[in-house]
């Protein structure tokens, strides 16, 4: 059964409540007090547990009994809560402690620390405020930086640190993301939303109903084993039975991409090689087919969508650059035969196709445009809005596809001031800049105070940021050039960290303050991001270590020193705020919205202390749904949020931005730089991925040695590579290299593997920066893309990251190797 977009939204979904519920409403997480210790049940973005607590310690972790597909990062639990990179102490830098804002900034990243008290911390954090905010204003301080953050609706941790700061003052936020940037500003101009993380059409539809799904990019089998909240891995059900789909021949599964990803091996499916970066031109020799042999849904394009005209003059060389965009013109970019694009063309125009786009191809220059022209793509297959058809750009992120309950979630701690309060500093004048950047260019920002740029339309006038505020979100391993940061750094006055582990976003700060882990205070979450499966009690397993505090704890100390912790914890402490949320949960979804049936639809939760002992409430599975289907089925009552309502496969208000970089439809264009015969490939041959990692989310979990162990070659970061590019430069598996090109150099251990071809490298992101010293240009001893990915706008539209256009050599590396430096504690220096 399928229901609108509208009910889905208003969480109505058909069926009875005990349908819906399932069995049991209350499933007992964790068995309590045992002659071995007591079970804990808790929370991750790698899966809910049941953890051993024995003799104030955790002794043994266990996946949730519910979770039927568990990852192995589990395994590495405890060795994030107990290793050597735990930051213990509130913390100063040595030469910012002898002349603050007035030291030597060249020496922020020599690791050398003095110990503080709380109270000495703390009144050092203030005092730096109110110094911005009076010497300065408001856009002197970035506090907007934010990212994946620890599970828990308490305990957010960019919600505590935003709300502290902004009942202060007024800061320089941002817009977009890291994972997104380029997607979630083009596709609102075409699909009419950011798409990136909306729900998709569920996972029984497509196996029911596609007769081939297509990978594009993608790798769902490894990135779905972590969700932004507690993630449930009910994907990987659907995941088992479509390759037994694919075994029997009843769906074909075509992975696009350069490397033999972990999903296609899983599901033993077919690749399709292209070049690194040239999708665009490999779709457009596709639209050519589609045109020109008639295989193109007219019908659908006449009542769904707009610019189709102008497009195709381009891809018949009627447009400016002359150029008839041929499977025989696109062969020679994408490295793909003429022939097997328009056999490939042919076969999504032959039956039922779902396209499964992933994030890493608009993480490029230019790469708004894969993912328009994929969207063209979908609208010229006439299938958008159908069962097991049409296009998603997020299934292989949080268990999108895994049909929702239709329950309401829990709430967070807020983010924002309370209506009708100000902040102490309530000085709004930014003076001619913007409060608000693109977080991709925020070093920019730093390098080039009181440059305009464009974006999206707009100018952005980059403000004179003096100080910068972090919490739990590590923009040391987010961000792309290194050494590029190393000298935005030195213009900084102030740094002020919060967080767990002494990760490089640490060591390269003034102060920093010793966050607990989620493992060590009382939250509550949901489970499932998109299934909205339950609700989950994250106990605490053990107290905070050393001298760590939670997020709300370091925050309401820090407002207590102008006079407004009350407001801001608003008179609750941790488990009133947990009681808060749960209760708030349970009323929501006492009486819900009537079901298309006209049952009414409730999802009966206990009383919180009942909750609290029993660890979780079951909402059971929800009902499948389509995207899009709304709006195939009235679009005119439906239409889409785009500036027609329509599909848009040229934009005229894109057009009118005038961008040379993003015109009014989906071009190629080359990029900067590009391997197998692209721009700098002569001195720099390999294209080098910086793909989300498989044993860890980002940064998150790379400190935990049990794991780092099964993974790292003689202590470093793996960098795989094809048998061709290892035997031409000598290199064996196991080998330590050095990795370069002219932004930086790194050490990394070489894993020869067949799954890549040759001319393409992977050092997966997140890998932790530890350089022998604070220099520019210093060796990074453990293995860091980031030391070599490019930070360049992705266009005058978006100004997303292009962290994936980026070329490098490698050789093997001789003589005796320097430590690794990324990983323990800082140098404590005694004053």
């Amino acid at each position: 059964m399928t229901i609108s977009r509208r009910s889905f939204l208003k969480g109505a979904m058909a069926g009875s409540a005990a349908s819906l519920i399932g069995p049991g409403l209350l499933t007992t997480a964790a068995a309590g007090v045992t002659e071995q210790g007591v079970w804990k049940t808790a929370g991750s973005h790698w899966g809910a547990m049941n953890a051993l607590v024995k003799g104030g310690k955790v002794a043994e972790v266990k996946p949730f009994g519910a979770d039927q597909y568990p990852t192995e990062m589990l395994n590495g639990i405890k060795g994030l809560i107990y290793n050597p990179s735990r930051v213990r102490y509130p913390m100063v830098r040595l030469e910012w402690l002898k002349n603050r804002h007035n030291g030597d900034r060249t020496t922020r990243g020599d690791n050398r620390f003095v110990r503080l008290t709380w109270d000495a911390a703390l009144d050092l954090f203030h005092e730096e405020l109110e110094r911005i905010q009076t010497d300065y204003g408001p856009w002197a301080l970035y506090a907007g930086a934010t990212g994946w953050r620890q599970t828990g609706q308490v305990h957010s941790c960019g919600n505590h640190m935003q709300r502290a700061v902004a009942m202060h003052g007024h800061f320089v936020k941002k817009v977009g993301d890291y994972s997104t940037g380029a997607g979630q500003v083009i596709l609102p101009y075409v699909l009419g939303s950011t798409e990136v993380y909306s729900q998709g059409t569920s996972w029984p539809l497509i196996l029911e109903n596609s007769k081939t799904v297509v990978l594009w990019g993608n790798d769902p089998y490894k990135n779905l084993q972590v969700g932004w909240n507690c993630e449930t891995h009910e994907s990987y059900a659907y995941l088992e039975q479509l390759k037994a789909k694919v075994a029997e021949g009843s769906i074909r599964v075509i992975s696009v991409d350069p490397v033999r990803t972990k999903t296609q091996k899983y599901l033993g499916c077919e690749q399709l090689y292209i070049n690194p970066m040239t999708d665009v031109a490999f779709m457009l020799g596709m639209a050519h087919t589609l045109y020109n042999e008639g295989l193109y849904d007219q019908e659908f394009i006449d009542a769904y969508a707009l610019g189709f005209d102008d497009f195709i003059a381009y891809v018949q060389g009627e447009a400016e650059d002359g150029e008839v965009k041929t499977p025989e013109w696109a062969e020679a970019i994408c490295g793909v035969p003429a022939e097997r694009i328009r056999e490939f063309a042919r076969l999504l125009a032959a039956d039922r196709t779902q396209l499964l786009f992933g994030w890493a191809i608009q993480r490029q220059q230019h790469g708004e445009q894969p993912y328009w022209m994929g969207a063209v793509l979908a609208t010229m297959l006439g299938q958008i809005g159908l069962p097991g058809g049409g296009i998603s750009y997020g299934h292989h992120y949080s268990s999108i596809g895994v049909p929702s309950s239709g329950a309401s979630a829990p709430g967070a701690f807020p983010r924002n001031v309370d209506a009708g309060k100000t902040p102490e500093h309530d000085n709004t004048d930014f003076q001619g800049a913007t409060s608000t950047i693109p977080v991709a260019r925020w070093i920019d920002c730093l390098l080039n105070p009181g440059q305009t740029i464009q974006y999206n339309g707009a100018e952005v006038t980059f403000p004179d940021i003096r100080m910068c505020v972090f919490s739990g979100c590590n923009p040391w391993h987010h961000h792309q050039d290194h050494n590029r940061m190393k000298k935005a750094f030195h213009k900084l006055e102030t740094v002020v960290t919060i967080d767990y582990a002494w990760n490089a976003t640490c060591r390269f700060s003034d102060l920093v303050l010793p966050a607990c882990t989620q493992f060590e205070r009382n939250d509550i979450d949901i489970y499932g991001s998109y299934s909205n499966r339950g609700v989950l009690a994250m106990h605490k397993l053990v107290d905070p270590l050393f001298h760590s505090r939670s997020d709300f704890d370091i925050f309401t100390d820090l407002c207590r020193r102008f006079g407004r912790d009350e407001e801001y914890r608003q008179g609750l402490d941790e488990m009133g705020w947990v009681k808060k949320l749960y209760d708030e949960c349970r009323e929501a979804n006492k009486s819900f919205v009537p079901a298309p049936t006209g049952d009414q639809s409730t999802f009966s939760m206990p009383e919180f202390t009942q909750f609290w002992k029993e660890g979780y409430v079951d909402f059971g599975p929800g009902e499948n749904w389509v995207r899009h289907a709304d709006f195939r089925q009235a679009p005119e009552v439906n239409a889409l949020g785009t500036p027609s309502g329509f599909i848009e496969v040229s934009s005229r208000k894109i057009d009118r931005y005038g961008y040379d970089d993003c015109r009014g439809y989906p071009t190629w264009m080359e990029k900067a730089e590009r391997s197998h015969g692209g721009p700098n490939s002569d001195r720099y041959p390999l294209w080098l991925q910086s793909v989300h990692p498989d044993k860890r989310l980002h940064s998150q979990m790379c400190e935990s040695e049990e794991l780092r162990a099964t993974y790292a070659v003689q202590g470093r970061e793996p960098i795989y590579l094809s048998p061709q590019d290892a035997e031409q430069r000598g290199i064996q598996d196991g080998d330590l290299v050095r990795v370069y090109n002219d932004r930086g150099q790194l050490l990394a251990g070489a894993v020869v593997s067949d799954d890549f071809p040759p001319g393409v490298v992977r050092l997966q992101e997140g890998a932790w920066y530890g350089p022998v010293g604070p220099e520019i240009g210093a060796l990074d001893t453990y293995g860091d893309p980031n030391t070599l990915t490019l930070d360049l706008g992705t266009s005058k539209l978006a100004q997303a990251p292009s962290a994936n256009t980026c070329v490098v050599e490698i050789e093997r590396f001789e003589g005796e190797a320097p430590a690794v430096t990324a990983f323990g504690g800082p140098t404590l220096v005694e004053i």
